[in-house]
């Protein structure tokens, strides 16, 4: 089954973690690929400890809108990297459950190959249930999903100048 959960608003990532970790509790192999994102984040050591496969970028780039063309580059090639090294793992480690965090944006920042994607997607073992999280969902994906969850903002305190905070945004 394909799980997207889009939107703009906070929960994404945190429904895709739950996931992970109920899968992992429950004895299942699972990958966590993380896209765009490098800072460290609270979610990644308990994840690893449950026995998650943990695939993200090693580099810090910022945020997509600030890197000029060079660093958009550098950036999609460690976005192809994570892809490429996600799909390997599912292909040798009989993984039961794949989440891409955050490809959506990748995709929408034209750092992924949409053809690469919907090959993953279409290659994918029965056994093998797949996240997608972002704000940009295209509509072939939309239209392919099992489970479709909008987050929306309402608000949220990074609109009052509150900045990300350890244990709860990141």
């Amino acid at each position: 089954m394909i799980h997207v959960y889009t939107g703009d608003g906070k929960g994404k990532t945190t429904a895709a973690v739950g996931l992970a970790v109920r899968a992992a509790g429950s004895g299942r192999k699972v990958v966590f690929a993380q896209f765009i994102k490098s800072m460290p984040s609270g979610e990644l050591v308990p994840l690893e400890k449950l026995g998650v496969t943990v695939i993200r970028s090693r580099t810090r780039f910022g945020f997509t809108f600030q890197m000029d063309a060079a660093t958009k580059e550098l950036c999609g090639n460690e976005q192809r990297r994570i892809l490429d090294d996600a799909a390997s793992a599912v292909r040798e480690q009989g993984i039961a459950l794949l989440v891409l965090d955050e490809v959506l944006d990748a995709l929408g920042a034209a750092m992924l190959d949409e053809d690469i994607l919907r090959d993953l997607i279409r290659t994918l073992s029965q056994d093998c249930e797949l996240v997608l999280t972002g704000r940009p969902v295209p509509d072939w994906l939309a239209e392919a999903a099992d489970y479709h969850s909008h987050v929306k903002k309402i608000k949220h305190p990074f609109d009052r100048g509150v900045k990300a905070r350890d244990g709860i945004e990141r």
